[in-house]
């Protein structure tokens, strides 16, 4: 029942979006950057209930709510993901969460590669990447549909690549106590994989932590809570890389970032607070929804209709 009262609380908000677009011309300045917090304030709760992150729902939901440049939303996307990431990095390095020989050689892939992605995203036109990130957003509407994350996946012997970078070790479990080994298998694909999420990280301005996770826990074989904690690791250094190029390029918009990042983290904390009460099961199902429906609306903008 709570799920249900938030989602049909959302949907005037979306509307609303939807209709001050329309009517652009009428508002302030000032009024933007307020209707943008308030907006991001949801989508951070949102995003922890749901247990997505929050940059892949918000470059295609303010890019089809606000009137703002596509380049100004995949900026501050990149930065309002670099931002999570750099909150949660130093507690989860302490926590034997993330290391930095794990994560070391697949963000350093990432962020080369994410490089090349904001560059190409920043020189191609838009219609053709509002249809790319139309037809990303659906497939990831799919892999969150599909996903299943294993626990603890079966590594029965480590690769060459492996073993020649040290991607072994062990951490320890705070709710059991348990001592966790890890190692990873099928290193060389997870290396071309992170080369291929920093490109679409960069290009499109999301924070991959959608892609990461997977790639860290069903082909390279690492437990689930590592996977999760080293990929936010690995958005903070891949973010950096490409946040750079848009701020050189003038992408940035303080008036676009500033209300994002505050509002985002903001709703974040208070996502927290709900997740007890709120049954996280219901709301990613609005999420989905929302992705679904973002994700058709890129596509048929690239189309030009």
């Amino acid at each position: 029942m709570p799920a249900l009262v938030f989602g049909t609380a959302l949907l005037p908000l979306v509307s609303d979006a939807s209709l001050a677009v329309a009517q652009s011309d009428a508002l302030p300045w000032w009024a933007w950057p307020l209707l943008l917090f308030v907006f991001c304030f949801v989508l951070g709760i949102v995003a922890i209930l749901a247990g997505v992150g929050g940059g892949v729902l918000y470059v295609p939901l303010v890019s089809w709510l606000f009137p703002f440049h596509l380049d100004f939303v995949r900026g501050a996307g990149l930065f309002m993901a670099l931002a999570g990431a750099l909150t949660a990095g130093p507690r989860l390095l302490r926590n034997d969460l993330a290391t930095l020989r794990l994560t070391l050689p697949f963000a350093l892939v990432a962020s080369t590669f994410s490089i090349v992605g904001a560059l190409l995203g920043l020189g191609l036109p838009t219609h053709l990447v509002q249809l790319c990130l139309g037809i990303l957003i659906l497939g990831v509407t799919a892999l969150t549909i599909a996903s299943k994350n294993t626990e603890r996946p079966i590594v029965s012997r480590q690769d060459a690549i492996g073993r020649a970078l040290g991607l072994s070790g062990f951490y320890t479990d705070a709710a059991t106590g348990e001592r966790i080994e890890w190692k990873t298998h099928r290193t060389w694909l997870g290396l071309l994989l992170f080369a291929l999420i920093g490109v679409i990280a960069g290009m499109f301005g999301l924070g991959a932590g959608w892609a990461n996770v997977p790639a860290l826990n069903l082909v390279l074989g690492l437990p689930l809570k590592l996977s999760v904690g080293s990929s936010v690791f690995i958005l903070s250094v891949t973010d950096t890389s490409a946040a750079w190029i848009y701020f050189h390029r003038g992408a940035v918009l303080p008036m676009v970032a500033v209300p994002s990042v505050v509002g985002l983290m903001l709703g974040s904390l208070v996502g927290v607070r709900l997740l007890s009460v709120v049954k996280p099961k219901a709301i990613r199902y609005l999420v989905i929804g929302m992705l679904g429906l973002a994700g058709l609306r890129a596509l048929l903008k690239g189309f030009g209709i």
